[in-house]
């Protein structure tokens, strides 16, 4: 059983992000959103630990609209993939349930 985990704070303001890569089991996907998608920047304070989400076999996916809106999109971290809406949904699909961390 597979979980879409996503984070739409800011690691640098909040611990969401922390709390939920404590949780991820191999499987699983998280999909930053809003200003969650400043978790994909190389100087994240999360960014070690997200890089290590692959070894774990979990993927990590960053919105693409709200990158755009943020002006991040060429910015991001090597591994983190680009979501477009269709992908979004696409995801929410492939796994059995979505855990919301705000």
């Amino acid at each position: 059983m597979s979980t879409l985990h996503t984070v739409n704070k800011s690691p640098f303001e909040h611990r969401t992000l922390h709390a939920c890569l404590d949780v991820c089991q191999p499987g699983d996907a998280v999909l930053l959103i809003e200003d969650g998608v400043y978790g994909a920047l190389p100087a994240s304070p999360e960014a070690d630990a997200l890089n290590a989400l692959h070894e774990r076999q979990i993927e990590v996916y960053a919105l693409d609209a709200d990158l755009q809106a943020r002006g991040l999109l060429e910015r991001i971290a090597n591994g983190v993939s680009i979501a477009d809406y269709e992908k979004f949904v696409a995801l929410s699909v492939a796994h059995n349930t979505t855990q919301s961390w705000y």
